[in-house]
């Protein structure tokens, strides 16, 4: 599973095929990979359930005292969505490859559905999106609603590959990579709050 990340992040899917992977893995027997999954779409669906798991552990954590989420300002509860991935890509260490696999995922129509499944079915997340769209009332537009979250989704995505990318050609001590994704989820938690107020504002203005 970890070669095929790896190697799905810096080639593409396109460019990789399940032998290839096998081979890279160190496996002897060509049918390794076949032998553990069924294909190429089984092995990512485990390689992004393996991660939604441990996210949802850092976002289950967190959210534990917090009450009711509907309670919470916008800020606080795009915290709860935000900071739990930026403490498991803290966890991975560098170099990591798992944010830019997902970012390819996420841009190939044929597999984005799997990472939406993966993460957006977590107990921890389904609570967050369920307070969130109560605070923001019945009757909005939902093609609207629905971009917003893929806007906002493929922030959060390619800025974490982004820095994933950067750390790993740097290397830096795990304290200055640590202290690099903080900095980074804390603009995301700014940018995210202020796509949402923007978008909020022109549709109220619009009627």
């Amino acid at each position: 599973m970890r070669t095929a990340e790896r190697l799905y992040a810096s080639r593409g899917f396109a460019d990789v095929s399940i032998r290839q992977i096998g081979e890279a893995a160190g496996q002897r027997n060509k049918s390794a990979v076949q032998y553990h999954f069924t294909g190429r779409d089984e092995l990512i669906k485990a390689i992004l359930a393996e991660h939604a798991a441990a996210t949802e552990r850092h976002r289950f954590a967190m959210m534990s005292p917090l009450g009711d989420l509907a309670e919470l300002s916008l800020p606080d509860q795009i915290r709860c969505i935000v900071l739990p991935r930026i403490e498991h890509h803290i966890e991975l260490g560098s170099p990591s490859w798992y944010g830019r696999f997902l970012a390819q995922v996420v841009v190939e129509p044929a597999l984005r559905e799997y990472a939406l499944e993966a993460h957006l079915n977590t107990p921890s997340l389904r609570r967050l999106y369920d307070a969130i769209h109560a605070r923001q009332g019945r009757g909005r537009d939902p093609v609207r609603g629905a971009r917003r979250e893929a806007m906002i989704r493929q922030l959060v995505v390619h800025m974490t590959a982004e820095l994933e990318s950067e750390l790993a050609r740097e290397q830096p001590a795990a304290g200055v990579a640590a202290g690099a994704w903080r900095r980074l989820g804390a603009d995301l938690i700014t940018a995210t709050c202020g796509l949402i107020g923007a978008m909020d504002a022109e549709e109220a203005a619009s009627g």
